[in-house]
């Protein structure tokens, strides 16, 4: 089996055409990326406003909760009664959009919300006694402050869209599921085997850059990474040290 795996991933023919592994690559690519952006453009500003104000929280726990519906019974379901209505490829196309793009929201709300809730007060007080407006203590203070469970809702959403557009293929949409679901129709197993390892590898790339740009993104101080000098963080470094009790124990004073 491994064999046969290796001899169609290694074949001349599967990385050509309209088939071909790239062109297949793209697609699964360009669909993830279209419904991660129309995703963020609605949950990344809701979920902050909400974590900002404070209001209309029942919305988070109802989208959180819409992710136990089984992704491809929504698929499915969504198809049928968009399906006919739309003409041409964006029969095909759209339905899954709308699919990707719900089942991308919750972790982007979610993440949002948390991240600008679990901001420190002390430094929320402190921005508005410096006469800063809500607005600017948001996207000042609050939201660099909320990057580490932001980046994590946006690499949560980024992999659960591009599982989920694998198995959209099982209603005609293109990218690396049609090799799963083409491979099932002829009983060509290692076809499928292929697919599932390319789909794999997209998602751990991807997921590696996401964590390299959050670890680059988010400050040292907000990330919990700890300097190497002396064991300490980078904040703490910055602190200044604190007086021994020794200096003024006795009756001693100082100099």
């Amino acid at each position: 089996m491994l064999t046969s795996i290796w001899a169609w991933l290694t074949d001349p023919a599967s990385w050509s055409g309209r088939d071909g592994i790239p062109t297949r690559l793209v697609e699964h690519l360009l669909y993830s990326v279209v419904a991660l952006v129309l995703a963020a453009a609605v949950a990344l500003p809701l979920g902050a406003w909400i974590g900002h104000s404070g209001r209309a929280r029942w919305l988070v726990t109802a989208a959180n909760a819409a992710r136990a519906v089984p992704s491809l019974g929504l698929l499915f379901v969504v198809a049928m009664l968009a399906g006919p209505r739309i003409r041409g490829d964006f029969a095909y196309v759209v339905p899954s959009l709308v699919v990707l793009v719900l089942l991308a929201v919750p972790p982007l709300l979610a993440g949002a919300e948390s991240g600008v809730r679990a901001v420190d007060p002390a430094a929320r007080d402190a921005a508005y006694g410096m006469g800063m407006r809500a607005r600017e203590v948001l996207l000042g203070v609050e939201l660099p402050c909320a990057l580490p469970l932001l980046l994590s809702g946006v690499r949560a959403a980024t992999l659960q869209v591009i599982a989920t557009a694998t198995i959209a293929a099982s209603v005609s949409l293109g990218g690396l599921g049609r090799y799963l679901i083409d491979g099932l129709a002829v009983s060509d197993y290692a076809q499928m085997a292929g697919g599932a390892l390319l789909v794999a590898a997209l998602a751990l790339a991807v997921d590696g850059l996401l964590a390299l740009v959050t670890r680059y993104a988010v400050s040292p101080g907000l990330g919990g990474i700890s300097g190497k000098r002396g064991g300490r963080s980078g904040v703490a470094r910055r602190m200044p040290a604190a007086p021994t009790v020794g200096r003024l124990s006795h009756g001693s004073e100082p100099s």
